[in-house]
Protein backbone atom coordinates (compact mmCIF):
# COMPACT_ATOMS: atom_id res chain seq x y z
CA UNK A 1 0.00 0.00 0.00
CA UNK A 2 1.42 3.38 -1.31
CA UNK A 3 2.63 5.66 2.14
CA UNK A 4 0.50 8.72 0.37
CA UNK A 5 -2.53 7.11 2.39
CA UNK A 6 -3.73 9.71 5.28
CA UNK A 7 -6.40 9.68 7.68
CA UNK A 8 -7.70 12.62 10.16
CA UNK A 9 -8.81 11.64 13.38
CA UNK A 10 -11.04 13.87 15.53
CA UNK A 11 -11.46 12.85 19.23
CA UNK A 12 -13.87 15.31 21.38
CA UNK A 13 -12.91 14.40 24.97
CA UNK A 14 -14.59 16.16 28.29
CA UNK A 15 -12.68 19.29 28.27
CA UNK A 16 -11.10 19.62 24.98
CA UNK A 17 -10.97 18.59 20.96
CA UNK A 18 -8.09 16.69 19.44
CA UNK A 19 -7.24 16.63 16.11
CA UNK A 20 -4.70 14.21 14.31
CA UNK A 21 -3.32 12.90 10.68
CA UNK A 22 -2.06 9.30 10.66
CA UNK A 23 -0.94 7.18 8.49
CA UNK A 24 -1.78 3.63 7.02
CA UNK A 25 0.61 1.83 9.60
CA UNK A 26 -1.05 3.95 12.59
CA UNK A 27 1.27 6.58 13.19
CA UNK A 28 0.24 9.75 14.65
CA UNK A 29 2.17 12.76 12.40
CA UNK A 30 1.09 15.10 14.36
CA UNK A 31 -1.87 16.35 16.19
CA UNK A 32 -3.47 20.00 17.82
CA UNK A 33 -5.77 20.27 20.86
CA UNK A 34 -7.92 22.98 21.34
CA UNK A 35 -9.93 23.46 24.52
CA UNK A 36 -13.76 23.52 24.72
CA UNK A 37 -15.82 25.24 27.14
CA UNK A 38 -18.07 24.14 29.91
CA UNK A 39 -20.97 25.15 32.03
CA UNK A 40 -21.62 24.15 35.33
CA UNK A 41 -24.00 26.52 36.71
CA UNK A 42 -24.83 24.60 39.89
CA UNK A 43 -24.02 21.05 41.35
CA UNK A 44 -24.66 17.84 38.96
CA UNK A 45 -25.39 20.21 35.72
CA UNK A 46 -22.79 20.20 32.95
CA UNK A 47 -23.35 21.53 30.19
CA UNK A 48 -21.29 22.48 26.58
CA UNK A 49 -21.91 24.35 23.36
CA UNK A 50 -22.36 21.91 20.08
CA UNK A 51 -21.20 24.98 18.46
CA UNK A 52 -18.49 25.88 20.54
CA UNK A 53 -17.55 22.17 19.78
CA UNK A 54 -17.55 22.47 15.88
CA UNK A 55 -15.41 25.48 15.83
CA UNK A 56 -12.98 23.99 17.82
CA UNK A 57 -12.53 20.98 16.09
CA UNK A 58 -12.53 23.39 12.70
CA UNK A 59 -9.12 25.07 14.23
CA UNK A 60 -7.96 21.80 15.29
CA UNK A 61 -8.58 19.79 11.99
CA UNK A 62 -6.73 23.50 10.37
CA UNK A 63 -4.01 23.38 12.37
CA UNK A 64 -2.80 19.61 12.05
CA UNK A 65 -3.40 19.86 8.07
CA UNK A 66 -0.84 23.06 8.26
CA UNK A 67 1.42 21.00 10.60
CA UNK A 68 1.77 18.05 8.92
CA UNK A 69 1.91 19.70 5.18
CA UNK A 70 -0.09 16.21 3.64
CA UNK A 71 -1.88 17.62 0.24
CA UNK A 72 -5.71 17.13 1.38
CA UNK A 73 -5.34 14.88 -1.78
CA UNK A 74 -3.65 12.58 0.28
CA UNK A 75 -6.51 12.51 3.11
CA UNK A 76 -8.30 9.21 2.23
CA UNK A 77 -10.85 9.00 5.39
CA UNK A 78 -11.73 11.07 8.54
CA UNK A 79 -13.24 9.23 11.91
CA UNK A 80 -14.86 11.05 14.94
CA UNK A 81 -14.95 9.59 18.45
CA UNK A 82 -16.47 12.09 21.19
CA UNK A 83 -17.62 11.58 24.72
CA UNK A 84 -21.11 10.40 24.89
CA UNK A 85 -22.87 13.61 25.99
CA UNK A 86 -26.59 14.71 24.43
CA UNK A 87 -27.22 16.98 22.03
CA UNK A 88 -30.58 18.81 21.22
CA UNK A 89 -31.57 20.58 17.78
CA UNK A 90 -34.75 21.61 16.46
CA UNK A 91 -36.22 21.54 13.09
CA UNK A 92 -33.86 23.78 11.45
CA UNK A 93 -30.76 22.02 13.30
CA UNK A 94 -30.35 25.14 15.32
CA UNK A 95 -29.17 24.35 19.18
CA UNK A 96 -32.19 24.12 22.07
CA UNK A 97 -31.05 25.06 25.80
CA UNK A 98 -30.51 22.26 27.86
CA UNK A 99 -30.08 24.73 30.21
CA UNK A 100 -32.68 26.01 33.69
CA UNK A 101 -31.12 29.85 32.83
CA UNK A 102 -32.83 29.13 29.26
CA UNK A 103 -29.20 29.70 27.30
CA UNK A 104 -29.79 28.43 23.85
CA UNK A 105 -26.06 27.86 23.31
CA UNK A 106 -26.17 25.70 26.19
CA UNK A 107 -27.39 22.72 24.25
CA UNK A 108 -25.53 19.90 25.54
CA UNK A 109 -25.73 17.38 28.37
CA UNK A 110 -22.61 15.83 29.15
CA UNK A 111 -21.88 12.28 30.25
CA UNK A 112 -21.08 13.47 33.23
CA UNK A 113 -24.16 15.34 34.36
CA UNK A 114 -26.31 13.96 37.53
CA UNK A 115 -29.86 16.27 37.06
CA UNK A 116 -31.41 13.11 35.94
CA UNK A 117 -31.08 11.05 39.53
CA UNK A 118 -35.31 10.77 40.01
CA UNK A 119 -35.59 9.57 36.56
CA UNK A 120 -32.81 7.10 36.59
CA UNK A 121 -34.46 5.49 39.79
CA UNK A 122 -37.67 5.33 37.94
CA UNK A 123 -36.17 3.01 35.02
CA UNK A 124 -34.64 1.32 37.44
CA UNK A 125 -37.90 0.59 39.24
CA UNK A 126 -39.50 -1.07 36.25
CA UNK A 127 -37.05 -3.84 36.11
CA UNK A 128 -37.65 -3.64 32.59
CA UNK A 129 -36.26 -6.33 30.39
CA UNK A 130 -34.17 -3.68 28.22
CA UNK A 131 -32.05 -3.13 31.67
CA UNK A 132 -30.30 -6.68 31.21
CA UNK A 133 -28.06 -4.91 28.46
CA UNK A 134 -26.79 -2.71 31.19
CA UNK A 135 -25.80 -4.34 33.81
CA UNK A 136 -29.74 -4.71 35.66
CA UNK A 137 -29.18 -0.96 36.06
CA UNK A 138 -28.98 2.10 34.12
CA UNK A 139 -26.92 5.20 34.92
CA UNK A 140 -28.17 8.68 35.09
CA UNK A 141 -25.29 9.02 33.12
CA UNK A 142 -27.21 7.17 30.05
CA UNK A 143 -29.45 9.33 27.91
CA UNK A 144 -32.64 7.84 28.68
CA UNK A 145 -33.07 9.41 32.20
CA UNK A 146 -32.16 12.52 30.63
CA UNK A 147 -34.67 12.70 28.04
CA UNK A 148 -37.01 12.39 30.74
CA UNK A 149 -35.56 15.58 33.01
CA UNK A 150 -35.75 17.16 29.75
CA UNK A 151 -39.93 16.21 28.87
CA UNK A 152 -40.67 16.93 33.11
CA UNK A 153 -38.24 20.66 33.46
CA UNK A 154 -37.86 21.70 29.99
CA UNK A 155 -41.09 22.05 28.12
CA UNK A 156 -40.43 24.30 25.26
CA UNK A 157 -37.26 22.69 24.43
CA UNK A 158 -38.98 19.26 24.27
CA UNK A 159 -42.00 20.77 22.40
CA UNK A 160 -39.35 22.34 19.54
CA UNK A 161 -36.94 19.34 19.57
CA UNK A 162 -36.67 17.15 16.51
CA UNK A 163 -33.15 16.09 17.04
CA UNK A 164 -31.14 14.06 19.89
CA UNK A 165 -27.69 12.85 19.23
CA UNK A 166 -25.33 11.55 20.85
CA UNK A 167 -22.38 14.03 20.63
CA UNK A 168 -20.50 11.35 18.03
CA UNK A 169 -23.32 10.99 15.84
CA UNK A 170 -23.80 14.66 16.32
CA UNK A 171 -20.32 15.23 14.47
CA UNK A 172 -20.74 12.79 11.84
CA UNK A 173 -24.11 14.78 10.81
CA UNK A 174 -22.38 17.71 10.95
CA UNK A 175 -19.13 16.44 8.55
CA UNK A 176 -22.17 14.86 5.79
CA UNK A 177 -25.51 15.79 6.61
CA UNK A 178 -25.82 12.30 6.93
CA UNK A 179 -28.76 11.78 9.94
CA UNK A 180 -27.34 8.07 10.80
CA UNK A 181 -26.97 6.74 13.76
CA UNK A 182 -23.96 4.87 15.32
CA UNK A 183 -24.62 1.06 16.80
CA UNK A 184 -22.26 2.04 19.44
CA UNK A 185 -24.04 5.46 20.90
CA UNK A 186 -27.56 3.59 20.55
CA UNK A 187 -26.58 0.24 22.52
CA UNK A 188 -24.78 1.66 25.00
CA UNK A 189 -26.47 4.83 25.73
CA UNK A 190 -30.02 5.33 24.43
CA UNK A 191 -31.56 1.66 25.15
CA UNK A 192 -31.58 0.64 21.72
CA UNK A 193 -31.48 -3.27 21.45
CA UNK A 194 -29.43 -5.39 19.42
CA UNK A 195 -28.12 -9.46 19.96
CA UNK A 196 -26.88 -12.17 17.60
CA UNK A 197 -30.03 -13.14 16.65
CA UNK A 198 -30.25 -10.10 14.13
CA UNK A 199 -32.87 -7.85 16.31
CA UNK A 200 -31.90 -3.98 16.15
CA UNK A 201 -34.92 -2.02 17.23
CA UNK A 202 -36.23 0.48 19.90
CA UNK A 203 -38.26 -0.99 22.41
CA UNK A 204 -41.61 0.37 22.23
CA UNK A 205 -43.23 -1.03 25.59
CA UNK A 206 -39.90 0.56 27.22
CA UNK A 207 -40.54 3.99 25.91
CA UNK A 208 -44.17 4.00 26.77
CA UNK A 209 -43.39 2.79 30.53
CA UNK A 210 -41.09 6.11 30.81
CA UNK A 211 -43.81 7.90 29.18
CA UNK A 212 -41.44 8.70 26.65
CA UNK A 213 -43.90 7.41 23.41
CA UNK A 214 -44.15 10.44 21.37
CA UNK A 215 -40.33 9.99 20.04
CA UNK A 216 -42.11 6.34 18.52
CA UNK A 217 -43.57 8.90 15.90
CA UNK A 218 -42.45 8.93 12.09
CA UNK A 219 -40.51 5.91 12.94
CA UNK A 220 -38.06 7.56 15.92
CA UNK A 221 -36.86 10.04 13.98
CA UNK A 222 -36.00 12.48 16.80
CA UNK A 223 -33.47 9.27 17.42
CA UNK A 224 -32.55 7.88 14.16
CA UNK A 225 -33.94 5.49 11.68
CA UNK A 226 -30.73 4.46 9.35
CA UNK A 227 -28.20 2.73 12.51
CA UNK A 228 -24.53 1.90 10.88
CA UNK A 229 -21.72 -0.56 12.39
CA UNK A 230 -18.72 1.81 13.61
CA UNK A 231 -16.29 3.03 10.26
CA UNK A 232 -19.26 2.21 7.76
CA UNK A 233 -19.49 5.48 5.59
CA UNK A 234 -21.61 8.19 6.51
CA UNK A 235 -23.94 9.27 3.85
CA UNK A 236 -21.86 10.85 0.38
CA UNK A 237 -18.82 11.42 2.57
CA UNK A 238 -17.75 15.18 3.66
CA UNK A 239 -20.08 17.46 2.48
CA UNK A 240 -19.35 21.01 0.92
CA UNK A 241 -20.31 22.95 3.68
CA UNK A 242 -17.58 21.16 5.79
CA UNK A 243 -14.67 20.29 3.49
CA UNK A 244 -14.75 24.49 3.12
CA UNK A 245 -14.35 24.81 7.25
CA UNK A 246 -12.13 22.07 7.88
CA UNK A 247 -9.68 22.91 4.37
CA UNK A 248 -10.23 19.30 3.30
CA UNK A 249 -11.84 17.55 0.06
CA UNK A 250 -15.49 17.45 -0.95
CA UNK A 251 -16.61 13.90 -0.40
CA UNK A 252 -14.37 12.12 1.40
CA UNK A 253 -15.24 9.06 3.42
CA UNK A 254 -16.57 9.60 6.87
CA UNK A 255 -16.29 6.63 8.96
CA UNK A 256 -19.61 6.04 11.76
CA UNK A 257 -18.45 7.41 14.74
CA UNK A 258 -17.75 5.72 18.24
CA UNK A 259 -18.10 7.03 21.89
CA UNK A 260 -14.25 7.97 22.74
CA UNK A 261 -13.60 5.12 25.04
CA UNK A 262 -14.75 2.59 22.41
CA UNK A 263 -11.98 4.22 20.20
CA UNK A 264 -9.51 3.86 22.53
CA UNK A 265 -10.38 0.54 23.01
CA UNK A 266 -10.50 -0.51 19.79
CA UNK A 267 -6.91 1.17 18.65
CA UNK A 268 -5.64 -0.99 22.23
CA UNK A 269 -6.88 -4.58 21.61
CA UNK A 270 -5.39 -4.76 18.24
CA UNK A 271 -1.72 -3.83 19.53
CA UNK A 272 0.90 -6.29 19.96
CA UNK A 273 4.34 -7.08 21.66
CA UNK A 274 7.14 -7.85 21.27
CA UNK A 275 8.42 -9.32 24.67
CA UNK A 276 5.52 -11.68 24.88
CA UNK A 277 2.76 -13.90 23.34
CA UNK A 278 -0.35 -12.12 24.28
CA UNK A 279 -3.70 -13.71 25.04
CA UNK A 280 -6.98 -13.93 23.06
CA UNK A 281 -8.91 -10.77 22.55
CA UNK A 282 -11.60 -11.36 24.56
CA UNK A 283 -8.83 -12.10 27.50
CA UNK A 284 -8.05 -8.71 26.91
CA UNK A 285 -9.17 -5.70 28.99
CA UNK A 286 -8.81 -1.96 27.92
CA UNK A 287 -8.51 0.93 30.84
CA UNK A 288 -9.51 3.99 29.16
CA UNK A 289 -8.10 6.45 31.69
CA UNK A 290 -8.82 10.23 31.48
CA UNK A 291 -11.39 12.37 33.20
CA UNK A 292 -12.99 9.35 34.00
CA UNK A 293 -12.42 5.61 33.34
CA UNK A 294 -14.10 3.12 31.56
CA UNK A 295 -13.03 -0.63 31.80
CA UNK A 296 -14.24 -2.19 27.87
CA UNK A 297 -13.56 -5.92 27.18
CA UNK A 298 -15.33 -8.21 24.44
CA UNK A 299 -16.14 -11.28 24.54
CA UNK A 300 -17.58 -14.00 21.79
CA UNK A 301 -20.35 -15.06 23.77
CA UNK A 302 -22.89 -12.78 25.67
CA UNK A 303 -21.71 -11.98 29.38
CA UNK A 304 -23.80 -10.39 31.96
CA UNK A 305 -22.19 -8.99 34.39
CA UNK A 306 -23.85 -7.36 37.56
CA UNK A 307 -23.86 -3.64 37.79
CA UNK A 308 -21.24 -3.01 34.47
CA UNK A 309 -22.70 -2.00 31.22
CA UNK A 310 -23.45 -4.66 28.60
CA UNK A 311 -23.33 -6.58 26.97
CA UNK A 312 -23.59 -4.80 23.46
CA UNK A 313 -23.42 -6.82 20.56
CA UNK A 314 -21.41 -5.43 17.96
CA UNK A 315 -20.72 -2.42 19.47
CA UNK A 316 -17.25 -2.25 19.03
CA UNK A 317 -15.71 -4.92 16.72
CA UNK A 318 -18.49 -6.58 14.61
CA UNK A 319 -19.64 -10.15 15.86
CA UNK A 320 -18.41 -9.52 19.27
CA UNK A 321 -20.41 -8.84 22.72
CA UNK A 322 -19.07 -6.02 24.62
CA UNK A 323 -19.20 -5.02 28.41
CA UNK A 324 -17.45 -1.71 29.85
CA UNK A 325 -17.27 -1.13 33.32
CA UNK A 326 -16.22 2.36 34.61
CA UNK A 327 -15.30 4.91 37.07
CA UNK A 328 -16.91 8.17 36.78
CA UNK A 329 -14.07 10.39 38.07
CA UNK A 330 -10.74 9.49 38.01
CA UNK A 331 -8.38 12.25 36.32
CA UNK A 332 -10.67 14.29 38.15
CA UNK A 333 -10.42 13.16 41.56
CA UNK A 334 -6.65 13.12 41.63
CA UNK A 335 -7.26 16.73 40.37
CA UNK A 336 -9.69 17.26 42.61
CA UNK A 337 -8.06 15.72 45.97
CA UNK A 338 -4.35 17.32 44.97
CA UNK A 339 -5.23 21.10 44.08
CA UNK A 340 -7.70 21.38 47.42
CA UNK A 341 -4.43 20.71 49.49
CA UNK A 342 -3.46 23.46 51.74
CA UNK A 343 0.18 22.55 50.28
CA UNK A 344 -0.82 22.69 46.43
CA UNK A 345 0.24 26.03 45.59
CA UNK A 346 3.51 25.32 47.08
CA UNK A 347 4.20 22.18 44.91
CA UNK A 348 2.81 23.70 41.69
CA UNK A 349 5.53 26.35 42.29
CA UNK A 350 8.18 23.94 43.13
CA UNK A 351 7.16 21.73 39.96
CA UNK A 352 7.24 24.80 37.92
CA UNK A 353 10.40 25.55 38.61
CA UNK A 354 12.45 22.56 37.88
CA UNK A 355 10.26 22.07 34.89
CA UNK A 356 7.86 19.22 35.92
CA UNK A 357 4.08 18.47 36.06
CA UNK A 358 2.92 18.52 39.51
CA UNK A 359 2.11 14.81 39.42
CA UNK A 360 5.71 13.86 38.54
CA UNK A 361 6.85 16.31 41.10
CA UNK A 362 4.77 14.31 43.63
CA UNK A 363 6.34 10.61 42.21
CA UNK A 364 9.83 11.65 43.15
CA UNK A 365 9.09 13.19 45.97
CA UNK A 366 7.06 9.62 47.07
CA UNK A 367 10.77 7.93 46.00
CA UNK A 368 12.72 9.95 48.37
CA UNK A 369 10.07 9.52 51.12
CA UNK A 370 10.91 5.85 50.85
CA UNK A 371 14.18 6.31 51.68
CA UNK A 372 13.81 9.11 54.15
CA UNK A 373 11.36 6.63 56.33
CA UNK A 374 13.01 3.32 55.05
CA UNK A 375 9.81 1.77 54.07
CA UNK A 376 10.16 -1.34 51.52
CA UNK A 377 8.02 0.44 48.63
CA UNK A 378 6.41 3.07 47.58
CA UNK A 379 3.23 1.37 47.70
CA UNK A 380 3.70 1.31 51.88
CA UNK A 381 3.77 4.72 52.18
CA UNK A 382 -0.04 4.56 52.64
CA UNK A 383 -0.03 2.05 55.31
CA UNK A 384 -2.21 3.91 57.49
CA UNK A 385 -4.30 6.09 54.66
CA UNK A 386 -7.36 4.33 53.24
CA UNK A 387 -9.73 5.76 50.18
CA UNK A 388 -13.43 4.94 48.92
CA UNK A 389 -12.93 6.97 45.91
CA UNK A 390 -16.12 7.52 44.16
CA UNK A 391 -16.51 10.98 45.04
CA UNK A 392 -19.03 11.64 42.23
CA UNK A 393 -21.12 8.47 42.66
CA UNK A 394 -20.15 4.40 41.58
CA UNK A 395 -20.67 3.91 38.08
CA UNK A 396 -19.64 -0.03 38.64
CA UNK A 397 -19.88 -2.35 39.97
CA UNK A 398 -21.72 -0.87 42.78
CA UNK A 399 -23.77 1.21 40.25
CA UNK A 400 -24.82 3.77 42.79
CA UNK A 401 -24.64 7.55 42.01
CA UNK A 402 -25.61 8.08 45.88
CA UNK A 403 -22.30 6.42 46.61
CA UNK A 404 -19.42 9.40 48.12
CA UNK A 405 -15.73 9.51 48.69
CA UNK A 406 -14.18 8.01 52.28
CA UNK A 407 -10.81 8.40 53.71
CA UNK A 408 -9.55 7.07 56.67
CA UNK A 409 -6.08 8.05 58.65
CA UNK A 410 -6.04 11.83 58.13
CA UNK A 411 -3.86 13.72 59.96
CA UNK A 412 -3.36 17.93 60.99
CA UNK A 413 -0.43 17.55 58.65
CA UNK A 414 -0.34 19.99 55.91
CA UNK A 415 3.08 20.07 54.31
CA UNK A 416 4.38 18.36 50.70
CA UNK A 417 4.82 14.74 52.10
CA UNK A 418 1.14 14.81 53.48
CA UNK A 419 0.30 16.07 49.75
CA UNK A 420 2.10 13.48 48.02
CA UNK A 421 0.52 10.21 50.42
CA UNK A 422 -2.96 11.91 49.92
CA UNK A 423 -2.02 11.75 45.72
CA UNK A 424 -1.04 8.21 46.18
CA UNK A 425 -3.73 7.21 48.59
CA UNK A 426 -6.11 8.78 45.65
CA UNK A 427 -4.33 6.44 42.76
CA UNK A 428 -4.03 3.58 44.80
CA UNK A 429 -7.69 3.83 45.45
CA UNK A 430 -8.60 4.47 41.88
CA UNK A 431 -6.71 1.05 40.98
CA UNK A 432 -8.29 -1.46 43.63
CA UNK A 433 -11.79 0.26 42.14
CA UNK A 434 -10.70 -1.22 38.76
CA UNK A 435 -9.73 -4.45 40.88
CA UNK A 436 -13.10 -4.33 42.15
CA UNK A 437 -14.42 -4.02 38.47
CA UNK A 438 -12.29 -7.08 37.00
CA UNK A 439 -13.37 -9.19 40.03
CA UNK A 440 -17.14 -8.79 39.35
CA UNK A 441 -16.41 -9.32 35.32
CA UNK A 442 -14.51 -12.61 36.60
CA UNK A 443 -16.92 -13.79 38.66
CA UNK A 444 -19.76 -13.89 35.76
CA UNK A 445 -17.68 -15.87 33.16
CA UNK A 446 -15.11 -13.06 31.77
CA UNK A 447 -11.35 -13.71 32.30
CA UNK A 448 -8.29 -11.15 32.28
CA UNK A 449 -4.98 -12.07 31.83
CA UNK A 450 -3.84 -8.71 30.22
CA UNK A 451 -5.02 -5.25 30.35
CA UNK A 452 -4.20 -2.32 27.98
CA UNK A 453 -4.20 1.48 29.18
CA UNK A 454 -4.47 4.42 27.10
CA UNK A 455 -5.69 8.00 27.89
CA UNK A 456 -4.33 10.92 29.76
CA UNK A 457 -3.36 8.92 32.59
CA UNK A 458 -1.26 5.99 31.31
CA UNK A 459 1.69 8.83 31.14
CA UNK A 460 2.11 8.57 34.84
CA UNK A 461 3.89 5.84 35.28
CA UNK A 462 2.91 5.49 38.83
CA UNK A 463 -0.67 5.44 37.88
CA UNK A 464 0.66 2.57 35.81
CA UNK A 465 2.88 1.17 37.82
CA UNK A 466 0.30 0.86 40.74
CA UNK A 467 -2.77 -0.57 38.71
CA UNK A 468 -0.19 -3.48 37.65
CA UNK A 469 0.76 -3.96 40.84
CA UNK A 470 -2.63 -4.15 42.35
CA UNK A 471 -4.26 -5.94 39.57
CA UNK A 472 -1.41 -8.79 39.73
CA UNK A 473 -1.59 -9.20 35.37
CA UNK A 474 0.41 -7.50 33.13
CA UNK A 475 0.00 -3.64 31.71
CA UNK A 476 0.27 -2.86 28.02
CA UNK A 477 0.84 0.63 27.10
CA UNK A 478 1.07 1.04 23.00
CA UNK A 479 3.93 2.41 21.95
CA UNK A 480 1.24 5.40 20.21
CA UNK A 481 0.22 7.76 23.22
CA UNK A 482 -2.66 8.39 21.27
CA UNK A 483 -4.96 5.47 21.25
CA UNK A 484 -7.85 7.56 21.05
CA UNK A 485 -6.85 9.59 18.30
CA UNK A 486 -5.62 6.75 16.61
CA UNK A 487 -9.10 4.96 17.08
CA UNK A 488 -10.82 8.03 15.73
CA UNK A 489 -8.64 7.77 12.58
CA UNK A 490 -8.89 3.89 12.38
CA UNK A 491 -13.06 4.74 11.46
CA UNK A 492 -11.92 7.10 8.67
CA UNK A 493 -9.39 4.21 7.16
CA UNK A 494 -12.57 1.53 7.38
CA UNK A 495 -14.48 4.20 5.49
CA UNK A 496 -12.19 5.08 2.89
CA UNK A 497 -12.27 1.38 1.44
CA UNK A 498 -8.44 1.10 1.42
CA UNK A 499 -8.98 -1.84 3.99
CA UNK A 500 -12.21 -4.63 3.93
CA UNK A 501 -13.31 -4.19 7.09
CA UNK A 502 -12.53 -2.84 10.74
CA UNK A 503 -10.79 -5.77 12.10
CA UNK A 504 -7.75 -5.22 8.79
CA UNK A 505 -7.76 -1.64 9.41
CA UNK A 506 -6.62 -2.97 13.62
CA UNK A 507 -4.49 -5.29 12.66
CA UNK A 508 -2.73 -3.04 10.27
CA UNK A 509 -2.80 0.14 12.03
CA UNK A 510 -2.59 -1.40 16.17
CA UNK A 511 0.86 -1.14 16.74
CA UNK A 512 3.16 -2.65 19.19
CA UNK A 513 3.13 -1.64 23.09
CA UNK A 514 5.17 -2.03 26.13
CA UNK A 515 4.91 -4.82 28.96
CA UNK A 516 5.12 -3.48 32.19
CA UNK A 517 5.25 -6.70 35.19
CA UNK A 518 3.39 -6.26 38.14
CA UNK A 519 6.27 -6.24 41.19
CA UNK A 520 4.91 -9.42 43.59
CA UNK A 521 6.79 -8.22 46.36
CA UNK A 522 4.16 -5.80 47.34
CA UNK A 523 1.21 -8.17 46.07
CA UNK A 524 0.41 -9.37 49.99
CA UNK A 525 0.55 -5.33 51.19
CA UNK A 526 -2.27 -4.97 48.19
CA UNK A 527 -4.41 -7.82 49.25
CA UNK A 528 -4.62 -6.32 52.92
CA UNK A 529 -5.51 -2.94 51.54
CA UNK A 530 -8.21 -4.35 49.25
CA UNK A 531 -9.89 -5.66 51.97
CA UNK A 532 -9.92 -2.72 53.88
CA UNK A 533 -11.30 -0.91 50.35
CA UNK A 534 -14.41 -3.54 50.51
CA UNK A 535 -14.88 -2.92 53.92
CA UNK A 536 -15.07 1.08 53.55
CA UNK A 537 -18.08 -0.05 51.27
CA UNK A 538 -19.68 -2.11 53.91
CA UNK A 539 -18.77 1.11 56.43
CA UNK A 540 -20.61 3.78 54.02
CA UNK A 541 -24.02 1.19 53.62
CA UNK A 542 -24.32 0.76 57.23
CA UNK A 543 -23.87 4.62 58.10
CA UNK A 544 -26.68 4.87 55.47
CA UNK A 545 -28.93 2.78 57.11
CA UNK A 546 -28.52 3.90 60.50
CA UNK A 547 -29.35 7.64 59.38
CA UNK A 548 -32.17 5.69 57.14
CA UNK A 549 -33.67 4.70 60.46
CA UNK A 550 -36.16 6.92 62.45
Amino acid sequence: MPKSRFYVGVDVGTSSVRAAVVDDQGTVLGSSVKAIRIWNDQPDFYEQSSENIWSCIISAVRDVMKECKVDQANIKGIGFDATCSMVVLDANFQPLSVSPNGERQQNIIMWMDHRAKKEAEFINSTKHPVLDSVGGVMSLEMQTPKLMWIKKHLAQTWAEAAHFFDLPDFLTWRATNSLSRSLCSLVCKWSYQADNTGRTSWDDDFLGKLGLEELKENCYSKLGQVVLAAGCPCGQGLSQTAADELGLRVGIPVGTSLIDAHAGALACVSCSSSKSQLPDLDQRLVVIAGTSTCHIICSSCRVSVPGVWGPYFSAMVPGMWVNEGGQSATGKLIDFVVEGHPAYNTVRSKAEQKGMHVSDYLNDLLAQLVVKRGCPSIAQLTQDIHMWPDFHGNRSPVADPKLRGMMSGLSLSANDEDLALLYLATVQALAYGTRHIISEMERSGHTVSVVYMCGGLRKNKLYVQTHTDILGVPVVLPDSEESVLLGAAMLGACASGDFPNIQAVMAAMGGCGEVIDPDTSVSGYHKRKYEVFLEMLKDQNKYSDIMASS
